[in-house]
């Protein structure tokens, strides 16, 4: 714990020399607005309240955190559009990189965190009802005729998007790399889609609450969080044979917090998510904490599983949104053909 907060007190030091304000200085309280996709609620309900508590006894100053959440396209949207995000906590890279486009965040966001700024990750499992009626094992079974499958739209939500690139993934390499044999079993996997929510939560609460479908395609951490949590002993995890490494990424909006004066604040808020204390909380909330100590601790938690990424697998998120999820792409293909 030392050794990390003598870093953290060097990059108050640095935003020292940048001109910000004193970091021991009872300005007032200082207010973050945190806009993150939609499974976060519960980690960031706890963290906000821990970095709170955190900065107040390091500087003396009070910090208030808002928590805005929905599926992650939209939440970038809604901050270039004009809503004024100190922090974005988001599903994946390529959202983070549409507002930096407009020159809102730094080109080389990526860089100035651990990880490429991905504090902790996530994976893509099958959450099913408890003792799994449907017999769903693998992600040819989504397919099938006769099975129900929630999912959210990729068009709106980050998790969406690395449901369907796992889909594809696994598709490619159990037909040797064929695109047409991908094509397909994606093409059937959608066509069993009753409902596309906007964001996973609203899917989770399609599966969960509102009883419809056999199979909700979902965050590890949701899933983990509905049979942990909410409801255990009605539904069950089934991991699929591979699945995708999810990185969910996190920087401050330069334009923002350089405007409001914030960015000491927002900047510490983030580095806080690599401390042993919110690697924990991370991971208290399913999510795999990069932290090696606190992964051991919590290892029975996450069972190996194999998993692509989206770099090496799919060429990094600029070319899988392109071919994937932009205007006329093979989502759009597909989901037009089968409806």
């Amino acid at each position: 714990m030392k050794s990390w907060r003598a870093v953290l007190c060097l990059s108050w030091v640095l935003a020292l020399t940048a001109g910000g304000p004193a970091p021991g200085a009872k300005t007032g309280p200082v207010k973050l607005l945190n806009v993150s996709y939609d499974p976060t609620r519960e980690l960031y309900e706890e963290f906000n309240a821990a970095f709170a508590g955190f900065w107040r006894d390091s500087t003396g100053q009070e910090v208030r955190i808002q928590q805005s959440h929905g599926g992650a396209g939209k939440q970038a949207r809604a901050v270039i559009d004009g809503l004024e995000a100190d922090v974005v906590t988001l599903a994946l890279a390529y959202d983070i990189d549409a507002i930096s486009a407009r020159g809102m965040i730094a080109a080389d966001w990526q860089t100035r965190l651990a990880h490429n700024s991905c504090p902790y990750t996530s994976t893509i499992v099958f959450l099913v009802r408890q003792g799994n009626p449907k017999q769903i094992r693998d992600w040819d079974d989504l397919g099938r005729p006769g099975i129900s499958v929630v999912t959210p739209n990729p068009k709106t939500s980050g998790g969406a998007r690395w449901n369907y690139l796992a889909a594809w993934g696994y598709a490619l390499r159990a037909s040797g790399g064929d695109e047409g044999a991908a094509r397909d079993l994606v093409g059937r996997v959608f066509r069993n889609v009753p409902i596309l929510d906007t964001g996973a939560r609203g899917s989770t609460v399609t599966f969960v609450e509102r009883g419809i479908g056999d199979v909700l395609i979902a965050w590890e951490n949701e899933a983990l969080l509905v049979t942990r949590d909410l409801h255990p002993g009605k539904f069950e995890i089934v991991i699929p044979s591979v699945s995708i490494l999810a990185e969910p990424p996190v920087t401050v909006v330069d334009r923002v917090v350089e405007r409001r004066g914030t960015r000491t604040a927002a900047t510490a808020y983030l580095e806080y998510l690599y401390s042993p204390a919110g690697q924990e909380i991370a991971a208290r909330h399913y999510y795999r904490p990069r932290l090696v100590s606190v992964a051991e601790a919590f290892a029975e938690r996450f069972p190996p599983l194999e998993t692509m990424t989206i770099d090496e697998d799919f060429g990094g998120w600029a070319r899988a949104q392109h071919v994937h999820f932009g205007e006329g792409g093979t989502f759009d293909q597909i989901y037009a053909g089968g409806k």
